[in-house]
């Protein structure tokens, strides 16, 4: 019995990913994941074995992964991103028990909401909420379910998955269900390509973003009211502005 390694690697550059995820590809026999995501690493391993399959093979690869782990090979399973927000880590441990056991480690990475705040500026810098916009595995209504309460709590939010050659619309729905609780001129931005070759990124207000047509290479996010655009980047202020005001004001008391 061997190692299975659940990987993110952030947006896929070599210096986003971190010295763990290093040494564990390096340990690796063996990688298995989706085929754009292994492309993203193979040229550093060209010597490994892969086994990738296309979208939707998600429970094929686990599975084959736990049982080449249990075989005696030690495996990366690879997530771009970090493995546990919307990657394969929850899949790996809900499998993990019904294959021969096998010794199961994590290793995180840069999440998409975290690369692409970065690229934007800072706009994540108080509480925040992620929510995929994507149907496959959540109902539309429990989606929508969130996005009011995110609205509702005035929630800086990051949109994953927000749109597809199938779901052309749920942009658009997102946004109008923003809008009926924050300003048609709150601050967002729109990522794309993070941290790879085509990487852009562009701010817009919330009435253009419910107009805007984007792909699944894109990740959103959605200012709220203390959101500003700053020498050209999204800023959520955290408020210490506020914490000098209540200084001066006991000063003078």
């Amino acid at each position: 019995m061997k190692k299975c390694y659940v990987i993110g690697i952030g947006p896929g550059q070599a210096q986003q990913m971190s010295a763990a995820c290093f040494a564990a590809l390096s340990e690796a026999e063996i990688f298995v994941g989706y085929k754009t995501y292994i492309d993203l690493i193979k040229p550093l391993y060209p010597e490994k074995e892969v086994f990738a399959t296309g979208m939707m093979g998600e429970e094929e690869r686990c599975r084959k992964a736990l049982e080449l782990a249990a075989s005696g090979k030690t495996v990366a399973v690879i997530s771009s991103g970090d493995p546990g927000v919307y990657g394969m880590a929850s899949l790996i441990l809900e499998l993990a028990g019904e294959t021969p056991p096998c010794e199961i480690e994590i290793i995180s990475g840069i999440s998409a909401a975290l690369s692409g705040a970065a690229l934007l500026g800072s706009p994540l810098t108080n509480d925040f909420v992620c929510i995929s916009l994507s149907d496959l595995l959540t109902p539309w209504e429990t989606i929508e379910k969130r996005l009011r309460a995110a609205a509702e709590g005035g929630f800086c939010t990051v949109l994953y998955n927000p749109g597809s050659k199938r779901r052309t619309e749920v942009l658009r729905k997102a946004a109008k269900i923003f809008l009926q609780k924050f300003s048609g001129r709150t601050v967002c931005g729109i990522c794309r390509q993070i941290g790879r070759p085509g990487e852009s990124m562009e701010l817009l207000t919330l009435e253009e973003l419910k107009d805007r047509q984007v792909d699944m290479l894109s990740t959103v996010f959605i200012g709220n009211e203390a959101t500003r655009v700053i020498d050209g980047r999204m800023v959520t202020l955290r408020g210490y502005h506020l914490e000098a005001e209540k200084e001066k004001e006991m000063a003078h008391a």
